[in-house]
C-alpha cells in the first residue's frame, strides 16, 4: 500500500458522495435530506481535510434525477444542506458536481473525467497529479485512474471488491481513518 506524503494546500481531494461520506439507501437512491445520513466521524475528516487540501470537490452520479425519482431541486437541497452542516463543524466543501445522466457513456458519468474536467475549468489551479480520489467503487477508482489521481477505495458497501486491484492504491475502512493518515 503507498503511503500518503507531502500532501499540502497544493492538492484536490476528490470525494464520492453516496457511501463515503453518507449511507448509501441499498438499492435505493437518497431522494430527501432527511434520508442523508452522515457516515460517523465524516464531518470530523473533514474539518482535517479543510486544513490540508487546497480543493475539496465531490464528485457524484445521481441517476436518481435522470430517473425522474428525484427534482434537480430535490438533489440541490440535499447538497446545500450537507456543504451547510460540514460547515457548521469546520469543514468544507468547495464545490458538487454531479451526473444525473442514465448513459453509462456520458461524458461526466464516472469513471468517464468529465466532473473533473469540469472541476478544473472551475477551478485551474487544479492539477490532477496533485490529487486524491476517495470511492467506494472501481467505478470510483477508475474515474480515478483516469485522471492520474492517488485512489483510496473505502470497502463501506463493497466489501467483495479485491482490495489488490490495479485501479486501487490504498484501501481504508472510513473517511476518518484516512483524514487521520494523511495529518501524520
Amino acid at each position: 500500500m503507498k503511503e500518503l506524503k507531502n500532501i499540502n494546500t497544493s492538492w484536490t481531494l476528490f470525494l464520492d458522495r453516496d457511501g463515503v461520506i453518507n449511507h448509501e439507501k441499498h438499492l435505493g437512491y437518497i431522494l430527501h435530506w432527511d434520508e442523508f445520513i452522515f457516515y460517523d466521524g465524516v464531518k470530523e475528516a473533514l474539518q482535517i481535510f479543510s486544513g490540508i487540501f487546497g480543493r475539496i470537490v465531490v464528485v457524484t452520479n445521481q441517476r436518481g434525477v435522470g430517473k425522474a425519482l428525484m427534482s434537480e431541486q430535490d438533489l440541490n437541497s440535499i447538497h446545500t444542506n450537507m456543504i451547510a452542516d460540514i460547515a457548521h463543524h469546520g469543514g468544507r466543501i468547495d464545490k458538487v458536481y454531479y451526473c444525473s445522466s442514465i448513459d453509462n457513456n456520458h461524458p461526466c458519468r464516472k469513471p468517464n473525467p468529465g466532473m473533473a474536467l469540469q472541476a478544473r475549468q472551475d477551478f485551474p489551479e487544479i492539477d490532477f497529479n496533485k490529487s486524491i480520489m476517495i470511492g467506494n467503487t472501481l467505478s470510483d477508482m477508475d474515474f480515478g485512474r483516469k485522471i492520474g489521481a492517488f485512489t483510496i477505495f473505502l470497502p463501506t458497501t463493497r466489501p467483495e471488491v479485491p482490495h489488490q486491484h490495479p485501479s486501487i492504491d490504498a484501501v481504508y475502512p472510513s473517511l476518518w481513518h484516512v483524514a487521520k493518515a494523511i495529518q501524520q
